[in-house]
């Protein structure tokens, strides 16, 4: 009797990416274990974990740059796994990658760095200039579009490459770390620009170990740690999750002795419910976070535990989650 089951292309046609048991092995280490996730047309999906967790061969393997060991994955309806150069092409010119690492030719102006990548991608000669000038507009350059690249700042570079992964007009942008070593002004005016982009209608992928950069434009998130995807999915279904079971409280609390403290630590991990707490100060160690299980009822009863016990409290107030929060509870990384 026949078990194994097929996805078709009907399946996979509502993703832009599904990925079923996606693995892959280098030697004996296994740097991504058994991914399986969906994400969907226009998505901003933060793909979210600390250095050497395995967002990057993750999205190698989906830009075809990496053959999984196990496991497929579909782009736009085509499988990764299928080789035959007629796959590979239709693939490819859905994807734009922007790797964490650019080559970038330095003695190239931005007009001519784009002009070789549109004639790579084939783009008729004809069409070359206009588009190169609305995507240099797009990214904010046009005022440097005959500028070298050697004389571009980093943020400006970032946006140029970004501007190239754009040349084929992709349906899906896999951006690797792009934020990576910007100011603060640079990372703002990139994450405006993802945010058009996703406006326009393309999914992106954007993976990064730096949750602010993340929070305020991912409409979904994967969490991954050690090569295992540990959660998956709109920020809001996520969010609803965790707090029917989790939810953080932030205490502020009067200016106690040193000797105390560990005194403090005690009572509020005893209080009902609780699972972890963590300064959120060093000195004098006013502001403190907890995290607690339960509903607002076992909230109201913690409240009346730290009265009881007379914590000196000036505030007591559950906090909106937000990816930090949701990256902390799923990898366990509060301090019990």
């Amino acid at each position: 009797m026949e078990t194994l089951e097929e996805t078709s292309p009907s399946q996979t046609a509502d993703y832009t990416v599904k990925a079923d048991h996606l693995s892959k092995t280098f030697g004996s280490f296994e740097a991504v274990r058994d991914v399986t996730l969906e994400i969907e047309p226009g998505a901003i999906y933060g793909f979210i974990g600390p250095n050497g967790a395995g967002k990057t061969t993750t999205m190698r393997m989906l830009a075809t740059l990496l053959e999984p060991s196990d496991g497929e994955a579909w782009v736009c309806g085509l499988s990764i796994n299928d080789h035959h150069q007629e796959n590979l092409a239709a693939l490819r010119a859905c994807i734009g990658y922007m790797p964490d690492f650019i080559g970038i030719y330095d003695k190239m102006t931005c007009r001519e760095y784009l002009e070789f990548f549109a004639a790579a991608y084939f783009i008729e000669p004809k069409r070359r200039a206009g588009l190169i000038n609305d995507l240099l507009e797009l990214v904010d350059l046009s005022a440097k579009k005959e500028s070298y690249i050697e004389g571009l700042s980093r943020g400006m570079t970032q946006r140029l490459a970004l501007a190239r992964t754009l040349i084929h007009d992709p349906k899906l942008l896999l951006l690797d770390e792009p934020a990576s070593g910007l100011d603060p002004r640079a990372r703002v005016e990139l994450r405006e620009l993802l945010k058009e982009l996703s406006r326009m209608g393309k999914t992106i992928i954007i993976s990064s170990h730096i949750l602010t950069e993340l929070t305020e434009m991912c409409s979904h998130v994967g969490i991954i740690e050690r090569g295992t995807l540990l959660a998956s999915g709109k920020v809001s279904d996520i969010l609803g999750k965790l707090n029917q079971h989790m939810r953080i409280v932030k205490l502020r609390i009067r200016p106690i002795k040193a000797e105390k403290v560990e005194v403090l630590r005690g009572i509020l991990l005893n209080g009902p419910g609780v699972k972890a707490v963590r300064p959120l100060d060093s000195q004098p160690l006013t502001d403190w976070e907890v995290q607690v299980e339960g509903n607002e009822a076992e909230l109201n009863q913690l409240l009346r535990y730290f009265v009881e016990k007379n914590v000196p409290l000036f505030g007591f107030a559950e906090q909106p989650t937000n990816l930090e929060e949701i990256f902390l509870q799923v990898t366990k990384g509060y301090v019990s």
